[in-house]
């Protein structure tokens, strides 16, 4: 006579049987997690693109930048970028994405968001 307790032994299964329930059981559960659209995995950015209107000489703008998830969403990312300006003698960015027109010529203005960076060409008129 088994000493075991619950369902599984009061209705005499063996513990081989008792065993593959449990898997069954986790496969079952697993299954439904995806079916719900639980991610197994977390969503890694794909692409950020930069997007902003180019200033005047003395003007400012803001710029924005936006990334594309492996999953297909997209998230505003302009707070949380890393801002950079090909020439700061042409246009600077701010920590918030923010250019300023410092002279007339072009400069890209890049943001890094999780080690994915976009780009634009800004031309100072």
């Amino acid at each position: 006579m088994s000493t075991s307790t619950g369902i599984p032994a009061i209705l005499g299964l063996s513990a081989r049987v008792r065993r593959a329930s449990i898997v069954v059981g986790a496969v079952v559960l697993a299954a439904a997690a995806v079916a719900c659209g639980s991610p197994t995995a977390p969503a890694t950015v794909k692409s950020v693109v930069v997007t902003g209107s180019a200033p005047a000489v003395g003007s400012s703008s803001q710029f924005t930048a936006t990334a594309t998830m492996s999953n297909g969403t997209t998230l505003d990312v302009t707070s949380s970028s890393t801002w950079s300006s090909s020439d700061s003698t042409v246009a600077t960015v701010s920590t918030t994405g923010t250019v300023t027109g410092v002279a007339e010529g072009s400069a890209s203005i890049q943001a890094t968001y999780l080690s994915v960076s976009g780009t634009d060409v800004v031309v100072v008129p």
